[in-house]
């Protein structure tokens, strides 16, 4: 059996060993399956920036302890490709908060199920805004142990 010439190197490219993932726990971990990929066959940006999505969307509703909305997406670049089967864990941390609002930090690192190494594949800022029942921008609570985010 051959390998084709084309083939795409199922580590994603050689991790920076002076780069390394958060401390904390991922927020979310997922894994790429065939169905999340774009036609040349790599897993699609929109699943990674979905996934991202989702991780700030967990810690700005523990944070505002209700219903959050993005807002915006500050700059994100992809760093390196996703396979399918690989592992991806998203990192969160909230940066800044205003009355309504929550800047968080995502960052998606990846793992080939076969390997330890990780590398990071993208990272960016998530606004979210607290939504009160009707719909409309509410002040975040005060923070405390039940919604202190570290």
């Amino acid at each position: 059996m051959t390998i084709a010439d084309d083939a795409k190197p199922r580590s994603g490219g050689q991790p920076d060993p002076t780069e390394k993932p958060p401390a904390d726990a991922p927020v979310i971990r997922a894994i790429a399956m065939p169905a999340d990929t774009n036609p040349a066959g790599d897993i699609f940006g929109g699943w990674l920036m979905a996934q991202m999505d989702l991780a700030a969307g967990s810690v700005a509703a523990r944070r505002a302890r209700g219903r959050c909305a993005t807002v915006t997406v500050e700059g994100m670049t992809f760093h390196s490709p996703v396979f399918v089967g690989d592992e991806v864990s998203l990192y969160a941390r909230l940066m800044s908060e205003g009355r309504t609002s929550m800047r968080i930090k995502i960052e998606a690192w990846r793992r080939y199920r076969e390997e330890e190494a990780v590398n990071k594949v993208t990272e960016a800022v998530f606004v979210f805004v607290a939504i009160g029942k009707d719909r409309r921008p509410t002040p975040l609570p005060p923070a405390d142990d039940s919604n202190r985010i570290k």
